[in-house]
């Protein structure tokens, strides 16, 4: 298995086995905490070889600074199947819609996406205070 894409967006969306992702990113700016994030999306784009056709279960978790849990986890599982022994290989999407968000304190928080107890992608969010004497910088505060 590859992961082929990983990425915290403002949208995602799988339109008949494409990716369609809006807005990756990797940092929100807060003006006091604890603050909640309306909506996001975490995107993951996977690649098959033939000998790993059947069920993958992932194991998606969102960690704060100090390596807790920060929200629920997510236990989605992806079937893989071949149409044919021609096709050298297939991508499965996996598009996890989020609301209201809840980040108690700023820090570095990861995504971190495990295969068969393995850490196969860590995703780093940034959750920081705003910083109005550097908002002409862009997003990162």
């Amino acid at each position: 298995m590859i992961v082929q894409i990983a990425t915290l967006c403002d949208s995602a969306a799988d339109y008949g086995g494409k990716l369609c992702v809006m807005g990756s990113f990797d940092t929100l700016c807060a003006r006091e905490f604890p603050v909640v994030h309306p909506q996001c999306s975490l995107a993951l784009r996977f690649t098959f070889d033939h000998h790993e056709a059947g069920r993958h279960g992932f194991s998606v978790r969102c960690l704060d600074p100090e390596g807790n849990e920060a929200l629920p986890p997510f236990d989605p599982v992806v079937d893989v199947t071949f149409p044919s022994e021609f096709v050298p290989f297939v991508t499965r999407n996996l598009v996890l819609n989020l609301q209201r968000v809840k980040f108690e304190r700023p820090g570095i928080y990861a995504w971190e996406v495990r295969h068969h107890n393995a850490v196969v992608m860590r995703i780093p969010l940034r959750v920081t205070l705003f910083d109005e004497s550097r908002s002409a910088t862009g997003p990162a505060g």
